[in-house]
């Protein structure tokens, strides 16, 4: 399975990202966390990815494909890979094509999970994080056991300092400039599945398997990698 999530900030691609990986075996790469460990690892493109963030731009799109096509590339990705957070732009998607198709590869699915403006703005001003392993929880939707700590590993929970409203609005006029254009990229080729994202995790996830099958049943007549 070669996955893409899109949706608005707050639409939960990082939990059904963790629903699809625990089910079918295949690593939930969010891009923005791979690209933060480049850069932290001070060699190679993190090095050269460095040289922009350290001034506040933009990493260019053929840099930020290097470094993504360098990870799907690993070992654990072999039977597939989920990205989220990637492609941000059009010209990423069609770069990540042209980058899938020297291999004999390609994007199968992308799913637009869809949320309105509004409800991401709530969804992101109550999100809460752990300090220790990244976990993400929510004060309506999902929340830990014990308030304030993470239920995984008991690290201590947080609001991130961008997680308000003011910002979540900047964030939603980005995605809609730069990243929405993507889901029409991919409706056009025939790859996009909308899907409800006003609804429980489970529910969200039980839509998400459903079309996930036609891939696992294409598998096992060998029609695809």
């Amino acid at each position: 399975m070669r996955l893409v999530l899109l949706g608005l900030p707050g639409a939960g691609k990082g939990t059904q990202g963790d629903q699809i990986a625990e089910k079918y075996g295949i690593p939930h790469i969010s891009t923005g966390s791979i690209i933060r460990q480049a850069v932290a690892s001070g060699i190679g493109l993190g090095q050269e990815a460095n040289t922009y963030i350290s001034k506040g731009d933009l990493i260019p799109d053929e840099l930020a494909i290097q470094i993504v096509y360098e990870r799907i590339s690993e070992a654990d990705c072999t039977k597939g890979w989920i990205l989220d957070g990637f492609p941000r732009t059009v010209l990423q998607a069609r770069a990540l094509d042209e980058r899938l198709a020297q291999d004999g590869l390609n994007v199968q699915m992308a799913f637009d999970i869809r949320i309105t403006q509004e409800e991401a703005i709530q969804r992101i001003a109550k999100r809460r994080m752990c300090r220790q392993c990244g976990a993400v929880y929510h004060l309506e939707y999902y929340r830990a056991r014990d308030k304030g700590v993470c239920d995984s590993c008991g690290g201590q929970l947080y609001r991130r300092d961008d997680d308000t409203e003011e910002t979540a609005r900047k964030r939603l006029a980005v995605y809609m400039r730069q990243t929405h254009p993507v889901v029409h990229y991919y409706a056009q080729n025939g790859l996009l599945y909308s899907v409800d994202g006003v609804r429980s995790i489970h529910e969200v996830f039980a839509d998400v398997d459903h079309y996930l099958q036609s891939l696992v049943g294409e598998h096992r007549v060998g029609e695809a990698q």
